[in-house]
Order: structure tokens, then C-alpha cells, then sequence
């Protein structure tokens, strides 16, 4: 584990070196829909959190060019759930998730990205490294790197947020002004209603009732998981307050372990559609900040995400039915409090 650490460390050390001076700039595009046709978006990152990060951007284009046609560079295989009812979506060009196992598959599907020209590609993260060299290496004439604007990060208090900060600059880009004349679209998994009709079932069969019900998620991984004592002490405060009128449920993490020793009934499966629309028939969702976090807020399920080290500015759920909550200055009585709110919208 130490030397897979490294070797990832190196390799993050090198990729910054090659492309910390690639996109100083984006282009100024303009909004002329009749050549934006075939459009790439970066994102070679493989958590689900950060691929459910690009549905905002997925959608804003979609609403400027609705005849376009999106391929998506990514990482890994989540986007294929994320991304499947989205009618936009061409081609979804994946690195494997090891790459060091598969280095001739890794390097071939970067050099796919030279046999297409796009009429625009876009980097979600101007962090990302490899996003940054994904873009350069595309075939385009308009590019946007996403580069900070601080310009927009005084005005708009939010633009600093992971899903907002290349919508932001897409309508920039494309001379919208002010930038914000719509609001940023939520993240969204577009189930459909033979999805959520499933969703539903599977949540009966767990509670066998009608009570409505409050999903928790007590995994996160790293310094993000808050401790078997925390999580014990607020699912007790949680059952004591709502258990009468509400059923409290546990959505289980891929590594099926459980932060209150699986003292609630819980929910398993690796499935992610399947694991949003359960959540989606639910009246509220509590959980760390996590890649599950953001699925439950694609899900349409009013969501509370807690922060203890992460930041919540970047990467909180928002949206009217959503927010983010520092625990490092709210007591779990502070937490309930927020949660009272929520149950009487």
C-alpha cells in the first residue's frame, strides 16, 4: 500500500510538471449553436463523486446546443450508470481504473483522443492535471482549460463550488452576461419512473410500511469517516426524535461495514441507479461528505452533507432542498435542529 502511494504521488508530481503551463487562457467562443456540434468534456478522474460533479456542465450545454452530441473522457465505469438517460451523450471514452495494470489499454485510449475533432472541449477541473493535458492534446480550435476567473469568483460567491466553477465559465465563454442568468443546474442521475417504481418497492421490502423514511450513510473514506462514538450517538438521538414516525434506514458502502455495527436496517448493492432511486423515494438523506452524498443529492432527495475536514464550499449539496453542515462548530443537537427544518418543507 505504501509503494502504490508513492508511485501515485510520483505520478501526480510528473503529470503536474508536464502541464503546469498548459491553458493560461480560454477561448472567448461566443453563443453561435449552429457549429457546436460535437462536443468532449474532461474528466479522467474515477470517484463518483467527482464524475456526478459533471452532470451540472452536461446539462448546461445541453440546454445551449440541444443538438449536440457529448463524448465524455473519464475514468473508471461510473459514468456509464450516471450518464445512461442522458440523451446528449455520444460516447463515454474510459481510462481503466488501474492503469498501471493495463498500461496498453491506458495508452491507447489516450491517443483516441486525436481521432476525432470537436467542435468544443471543455476541462472541468483545472486542477486536474491530466484534464488539462486530455484538453490539450484534443482536436479543436475552441478550448476551455478553466482556468480561475477572479473576476467571477468576487462576484458570485459560489463560483468556487466543483460543479459550478465550468458552468461559470462555460457561459463566459460562450459571452453569456451576466453569467448566472439561470440558475446552475443540481446534479442529476435522470432516473426515469420505472426506475424510482423499483426504488420504491425495494425500500418497502426493507421497512414493510408507510412511514416515510430517513436514509443515512455513516462511511466516508479517509479523515472524512466520522467515528463509530459519533455516529452511535447521533443515530441514538435520530431514533429517539423520529423513530416513531419515521423509519431510519442504512445505505451500506461497497466494503458492506457499518459505522453503528448495523444496528438499522440497512440496504446493499453495487448498483448505483439502483442505490439513487431507493434513495429517491425517501423524504431525506444524511450522510459525510462522499461520492453516495452526491448521489442521494442526483437523486432529487432533500440532502444533509457533513463536513469535518473537506471544504465545504467546493463540494457541499446545494440546491433548495440541500446543505452542507460544518460539524466542527455544530453540536449534534445544532444537527437535529437543521434536520427539523428540513422534515417540515
Amino acid at each position: 500500500m505504501l509503494f502504490k502511494g508513492k508511485i501515485n504521488g510520483m505520478r501526480r508530481l510528473f503529470m503536474h510538471s508536464l502541464t503546469r503551463t498548459i491553458g493560461q487562457k480560454d477561448d472567448i467562443i461566443g453563443m453561435n449553436n449552429l457549429d457546436i456540434v460535437n462536443v468532449l468534456i474532461c474528466r479522467p478522474n474515477s470517484r463518483l463523486g467527482n464524475q456526478l460533479l459533471t452532470t451540472p456542465i452536461i446539462q448546461d450545454i445541453s440546454s445551449y446546443f440541444p443538438n449536440c452530441k457529448i463524448d465524455v473522457f473519464v475514468r473508471g465505469s461510473a459514468a456509464c450508470a450516471i450518464l445512461k438517460n442522458y440523451r446528449n451523450i455520444d460516447r463515454i471514452i474510459r481510462l481503466p481504473q488501474k492503469p498501471f495494470r493495463n498500461i496498453i489499454q491506458y495508452l491507447y485510449v489516450w491517443c483516441s483522443l486525436r481521432q476525432k475533432e470537436y467542435d468544443l472541449v471543455i476541462n472541468v477541473d483545472y486542477g486536474s492535471s491530466s484534464g488539462k493535458l486530455a484538453t490539450k492534446l484534443s482536436k479543436s480550435e475552441r478550448k476551455i482549460f478553466g482556468v480561475m476567473d477572479e473576476k467571477l469568483a468576487t462576484i458570485y460567491s459560489d463560483y468556487m463550488h466543483m460543479a459550478k466553477t465550468s458552468v461559470y465559465n462555460l457561459r463566459k465563454s460562450l459571452g453569456i452576461d451576466p453569467p448566472i442568468n439561470t440558475a446552475i443546474p443540481t446534479l442529476d442521475m435522470k432516473l426515469d419512473s420505472n426506475e424510482k417504481k423499483r426504488g420504491q418497492g425495494l425500500l418497502i421490502n426493507i421497512v414493510n410500511n408507510n412511514k416515510a423514511t430517513i436514509c443515512i450513510y455513516t462511511y466516508a473514506t479517509e479523515a472524512k469517516c466520522y467515528s463509530v462514538e459519533w455516529w452511535s450517538h447521533l443515530y441514538g438521538m435520530l431514533k429517539e426524535r423520529y423513530g416513531q414516525n419515521y423509519n431510519i434506514i442504512e445505505i451500506l458502502p461497497k466494503e458492506n461495514i457499518s459505522q453503528i455495527n448495523f444496528e438499522a436496517p440497512t440496504f446493499y448493492s453495487m448498483d448505483l441507479r439502483e442505490i439513487a432511486a431507493l434513495i429517491a423515494n425517501a423524504t431525506l438523506f444524511i450522510g459525510a461528505d462522499s461520492g453516495i452524498m452526491h448521489l442521494a443529492s442526483s437523486s432529487g432527495t432533500r440532502t444533509i452533507g457533513l463536513f469535518s475536514v473537506s471544504n465545504m464550499d467546493r463540494y457541499q449539496p446545494y440546491g433548495t432542498k440541500n446543505v452542507g453542515i460544518n460539524t466542527n462548530n455544530k453540536s449534534l443537537e445544532g444537527i437535529l435542529d437543521i434536520i427539523d427544518t428540513f422534515l417540515t418543507l
